[in-house]
C-alpha cells in the first residue's frame, strides 16, 4: 500500500514538472519567462503627415537603425515617430495601426493600416507646432512613409487627423541581430522583434564568459565592450512594454563576424 503511494506521489510529481516545463519552454536552445501575449492598445488621437515619395527610398536607415527596410522585413509600412513616442529609441520596433478620422481626405472604408516605427521625427522649433512643427513635443505625431499613408487618406491632404493605437507586431521567423563594432566593441542592432516590438535592455553571454549587460546605444541597438571573438554567443532580451525576457541560446557561431546578420529561432507574441 505504501509502495502503490510513493509511486502516485512521484507520477503526481513528473507531471506538475512537465506541464512548468511547458510553461516556459519557448524552442530548442531558447527559453522565455513568460507566455503571456502583448495586447492592443486603447485607440488615442494624433496627426499624420509623409516624407519622401512612392518608393519610400527616404524612408531607408532611419534613427531606428534598421538599414535596408525592404531586406530587413518592414517594407513600406513604416512610420517616424515625434519624440513623445520615440521615447529615445525605445519606440523602434513598435507597431501601431493608424485610422484617418474627421478629414474628407480620409478614405472611406478603409478601417486602419499597421505600421512599424522604425525612424524618429525631430521637432522643428522654427516653426509653431499647429504650422509646421507637428513633431514638436508634446504632439504625438507619424510622419508615415507615402505609400503607408495613402492607404489612408488621399496625399495632397499633407496632414490629417488619426486615431492610432499599439498593436502586437506579427513577423515571420525569429529575432535577428546584426552585427557591427571590431574585436573589442560588440554593437548589435536587433530587428524583426514580434509582440511588442521593442527591447529594453539586453546581455550577450560568449561561450566562455558569463552575461555580460549590454548598454542601449541608440534606436533598435545594444552594445557590450568585451572581447567576444572565437566564441558563439547567446542573447538574453527582454520586451520594453510586457517586460518578457527571451533567452536565445548560440545565435552566432564562434566564427562570427561583423557585418553579418544572426537568426534566432524564436520570437516575442
Amino acid at each position: 500500500m505504501a509502495s502503490d503511494l510513493l509511486r502516485s506521489w512521484r507520477l503526481g510529481l513528473l507531471c506538475l514538472l512537465v506541464v512548468v516545463g511547458r510553461s516556459t519552454v519557448a524552442a530548442a536552445g531558447s527559453y522565455s519567462s513568460s507566455p503571456a501575449r502583448f495586447k492592443p492598445h486603447a485607440w488615442s488621437l494624433a496627426h499624420a503627415t509623409f516624407y519622401g515619395d512612392e518608393t519610400a527610398s527616404e524612408t531607408m536607415g532611419g534613427a531606428c537603425g534598421y538599414g535596408n527596410l525592404f531586406q530587413n522585413g518592414y517594407g513600406t509600412d513604416t512610420a517616424a515617430l515625434s519624440s513623445t513616442l520615440f521615447n529615445d529609441g525605445y519606440a523602434c520596433g513598435q507597431c501601431y495601426q493608424i485610422k484617418c478620422v474627421q478629414s474628407p481626405w480620409c478614405f472611406k472604408g478603409v478601417a486602419f493600416t499597421t505600421v512599424t516605427a522604425t525612424n524618429l521625427c525631430p521637432p522643428n522649433w522654427s516653426q509653431d507646432s499647429n504650422a509646421g512643427g507637428w513633431c514638436n513635443p508634446p504632439r504625438a505625431h507619424f510622419d508615415m512613409s507615402k505609400p503607408a499613408f495613402m492607404k489612408i487618406a488621399q496625399w495632397k491632404a499633407g496632414i490629417v487627423p488619426v486615431m492610432h493605437r499599439r498593436v502586437p507586431c506579427v513577423r515571420t521567423g525569429g529575432i535577428r541581430f546584426q552585427f557591427q563594432g571590431n574585436g573589442y566593441w560588440l554593437l548589435v542592432y536587433v530587428m524583426n522583434v514580434g509582440g511588442s516590438g521593442d527591447i529594453a535592455s539586453m546581455w550577450v553571454k560568449g561561450s566562455g564568459t558569463g552575461w555580460i549587460s549590454m548598454s542601449h546605444n541608440w534606436g533598435a541597438s545594444y552594445q557590450a565592450f568585451a572581447t567576444l571573438g572565437g566564441q558563439s554567443l547567446s542573447f538574453k532580451l527582454t520586451s520594453y512594454t510586457n517586460k518578457e525576457t527571451l533567452v536565445v541560446y548560440n545565435v552566432a557561431p564562434p566564427n562570427w563576424s561583423v557585418g553579418m546578420t544572426y537568426k534566432a529561432n524564436v520570437n516575442f507574441h
